[in-house]
């Protein structure tokens, strides 16, 4: 009864946005619109990152490389696996955990201590621990 309910409210929650998706039915991208928009949600997360942090020309450069290599890490590995036809969707999100601790390891390299500290305030803690939970979780699985 309990999971009914939850399963209602949900559908209910959601309809007003499936209702929204079927009016606005975009044209898929071309993978120059693709590649774009990829580079450009890069871009605005090293913009956040250099005022929020205060980071020098050094760090922007090497933050940018491990954007850019993690992320694209992350979508290659993560086409690959549709491509696959994977549907465990606990392994998508493990792909997505590996990918984020690399960046976090990276990011701590060229961060002082007063900017990581701000970087951990900003939710990469709060992310962290998810992380690890999920990580427990899974491993409990087994």
């Amino acid at each position: 009864m309990r999971a009914l309910k939850i399963i209602l409210t949900a559908l209910v929650a959601l309809m007003p946005s499936a209702l929204f998706a079927q009016e606005e039915q975009r044209a898929p991208l071309s993978p120059a619109e693709e590649e774009k928009q990829f580079y450009e949600a890069i871009e605005n997360q090293l913009d956040k990152y250099t005022q929020s942090l205060d980071l020098a020309d050094w760090q922007v450069f090497y933050l940018d490389s491990i954007l850019v290599n993690d992320f694209k890490g992350l979508r290659d590995e993560l086409k690959s696996m549709s491509e696959a036809k994977v549907s465990n969707e606990d392994l998508y999100i493990l792909v997505q955990d590996k990918w984020a601790d690399r960046t976090y390891d990276a990011v701590k390299k060229i961060l002082n201590e007063q900017q990581w500290n701000k970087y951990l305030k900003m939710g990469a803690a709060r992310n962290k621990k998810i992380r690890e939970k999920r990580a427990a979780k899974l491993e409990g699985k087994k």
